[in-house]
């Protein structure tokens, strides 16, 4: 039982007589979720969140993983992402399980399935160097059911890239301003658009920017009203935040 659609169709159910309670009882009993040894799999999360356990592939082993998929796809889940994980450990997986892998995000979608287009969001990067921390926020949000516009390297070193692509940002119901170096992407965008801002600081830069400090220090302390700021390189957690805000009230836009 992975959504309230599921539970509320047992207790239809045992309503009409066809599942005994005692049965249903112990179907609740083993929804939360399942200790394999390893892993304690929540099958409650779609329930609690309206999306799957999402599993975070880095320091997993491939077979930990193939496991908790296993888990994941015998209660009827799809469109589960794998984050962090290598090129060597998704050809693994597409041995054991259906998946789509993508090696720049570093980003797998196991059971895929197509999912609605809803609302506007839009990922954008300072440079190109910004890509894979960008693909991983921009693939989230679309297996998390929301349309996505990608608008790659339009960072302050030339401002007339950013300013020659306005269009896709005032329509956007959430912007995410990825961006390395000194991050002032985000102030930028900020500045401009009527919708939240989700910040990320990449680790993309040399010397005193210090593996992305210097850009999330620089987020964080942005003038432009509106903008939220994420951990260095999360383009997931941003992904998964522009859906959750995308998919609140009335899709106006």
């Amino acid at each position: 039982m992975d959504t309230e659609r599921d539970i509320l169709s047992l207790l239809d159910h045992v309503a009409a007589g066809t599942v005994r309670p005692e049965d249903a009882l112990l179907q609740l009993k083993l929804a939360p979720f399942e200790d394999l040894g390893y892993a304690k799999v929540d099958h409650h999360r779609g329930l609690r969140q309206g999306v799957p356990e999402v599993i975070y592939g880095q320091s997993k082993t491939p077979e930990q993983i193939a496991g908790i998929l296993a888990a994941l796809q015998a209660r009827g889940c799809s469109n589960i992402l794998v984050t962090r994980i290598t090129q060597e450990t998704a050809d693994f997986l597409a041995k054991e399980v259906e998946i789509k892998y993508n090696p720049l995000a570093k980003l797998a979608v196991a059971f895929p399935q197509k999912t609605e287009e809803h609302g506007s969001i839009v990922v954008a990067t300072g440079g190109t160097s910004d890509m894979g921390v960008a693909e991983e926020a921009a693939l989230t949000a679309e297996a998390l059911g929301n349309s996505v516009t990608r608008v790659y390297d339009v960072g302050v070193a030339g401002l007339h890239r950013l300013l020659s692509n306005l269009e896709p940002f005032m329509t956007a119901r959430v912007v995410i301003a990825i961006a390395g170096m000194e991050g002032a992407l985000a102030s930028v965008i900020g500045g401009l658009v009527d919708c939240p801002v989700i910040a990320v600081p990449t680790s993309v830069g040399y010397g005193a920017s210090f593996g992305g400090v210097a850009a999330l220090l620089s987020m964080l302390n942005s003038c432009a009203s509106g903008v939220s700021v994420v951990n260095i390189d999360n383009g997931f957690g941003a992904g998964y935040l522009a859906s959750q805000i995308n998919h609140m009230g009335d899709c106006r836009k």
